[in-house]
């Protein structure tokens, strides 16, 4: 299988451990089969390699979650760039110039697009193996994967297939989240929920894209980028196209967008230093800070606490806090990097204090800094730094001054941990 996995979004609903660099499926909240916490992206990408492990995989994603995704997925993974964000038919429509021009796959080829975060069983991703040979013996420009509804959702965009009981059908049309009754009668009719689960041959997508865009090369086709109208596949693509057939998955199914729903499909209901007495029910706790967090007598609760904020509501009422999030403007805390994390724990007028952990065998990038000086308390591990072409190694103990203009980086031999301190330039030393 040749499957597109679509990863943007930002860290609204599930603050404070996302946020506008680390969205949601870069969370490692499940158990794997190890028993080691992973995120729904390397869970999606362990059971996609689990069913079919010669699939080539490609995430079409921005520029601020390569880092994550190269950490978490590994080199053999492909990564389409988009320049800015601009939807998800621009997204679909440079991946495919990307799967053509770098990864060689012909027109001919079937594309499987979906999501990375879906939270499914392995039945899922043998569906999207039934889905690739539908494009191939259906005759259809697109084939779609629709859900089973389990009840009448009003969040949910819905598939509606002609009558017949084939594995295969004809769509008849496609209808946006309804109200409560309509989606009742939608199911009535057997209506799928539209879970953005598509496929087609390659060449389909790259002609629909030349009449946007002439292009040889997918260099052309990022370089004018902001040519392709902002708006989504199902509105640019889907909706115009009068020949589409859809397969059902009849498995389970979950969008775990909010706290309310993530929760319903945790492992665990405590994650970190977390002390839960015997009265509280229906409560989840994550936990990211040094620091314990104690939960008396609560019910049906979520409390979230990361170096970004503290968040303790009501499951219910966690799906209504996108609005309280936005007026907070918080600076990020925290971030992945390609080379490990860091993590803000002090911020002063003129002084910021970051707690580094640098991954075995990587290295930050050859730089230097024209405003501040920074000092650097290695905490543990094994290392060599270079200071303006210079190379020492450091361990734990280890104190490096890294004056302003001065070039330097690190490498890691194994994971180290150290406290950066950045003084703006002028600021006195005690």
């Amino acid at each position: 299988m040749n499957i597109l996995l679509l990863s943007g979004g930002s860290g609204k609903r599930l603050w404070p451990l996302s946020n506008d660099v680390r969205s949601k499926q870069f969370l490692k909240l499940f158990k794997d089969g190890t028993g080691e916490f992973e995120s729904m992206a390397q869970r999606v990408y362990r059971q996609i390699k689990a069913v079919s492990p010669d699939s080539t995989v490609t995430v079409a994603t921005g520029e601020n979650q390569v880092s994550a995704i190269r950490n978490q997925l590994g080199g053999k993974v492909g990564i389409c760039v988009e320049p800015s964000r601009r939807d998800t038919f621009p997204a679909i429509a440079l991946a495919c110039a990307y799967l053509k021009s770098e990864r060689g796959l012909t027109p001919e080829d079937v594309v499987i697009v979906c999501p990375v975060d879906p939270y499914v069983e392995i039945g899922y991703f043998q569906a999207l193996q039934r889905l690739e040979a539908a494009v191939t013996e259906g005759g259809a420009n697109l084939t779609l994967m629709g859900v089973k509804p389990t009840y009448p959702s009003e969040k949910y965009g819905y598939i509606i297939p002609e009558n017949g009981t084939e594995a295969m059908r004809n769509v008849s049309a496609f209808q946006e989240k309804p109200d409560l009754e309509t989606a009742k009668r939608y199911i009535a009719q057997g209506a799928l929920w539209n879970c953005g689960v598509f496929a087609f041959r390659l060449g389909y997508l790259l002609h629909i894209l030349q009449a946007y865009i002439p292009f040889d090369r997918y260099q052309d086709v990022y370089d004018h980028y902001d040519r392709l109208p902002k708006i989504s596949f199902d509105y640019a693509v889907v909706e115009k196209e009068t020949s589409v057939k859809c397969i059902e998955f009849s498995g389970a199914w979950k969008d775990v967008g909010t706290w309310n729903t993530l929760t319903e499909v945790m492992d665990t209901p405590a994650i970190g230093k977390v002390v839960l007495d015997d009265t509280c029910g229906g409560v989840h706790v994550i936990n990211e800070l040094d620091v314990p967090v104690l939960v008396m007598g609560a019910q049906d609760m979520v409390v979230a606490a990361s170096a970004d904020g503290i968040l303790v509501s009501s499951k219910e009422q966690s799906s209504n806090m996108k609005p309280y999030v936005e007026k907070l403007g918080q600076r990020v805390m925290f971030e992945e990097k390609s080379w490990g994390t860091f993590t803000i724990l002090n911020i002063e007028k003129n002084a910021l204090t970051i707690k580094l952990h640098v991954n075995a065998g990587k290295s930050m990038r050859y730089h230097m800094h024209e405003d501040r000086d920074e000092i650097w308390t290695v905490l543990s591990g094994e290392g060599e730094i270079r200071l303006d072409g210079v190379i020492r190694k450091v361990s734990a103990g280890d104190v490096i001054r890294l004056p302003k203009g001065v070039r330097h980086t690190l490498r890691a031999t194994t994971d180290m941990r150290l406290i950066e301190t950045q003084l703006e330039t002028g600021v006195p030393e005690n």
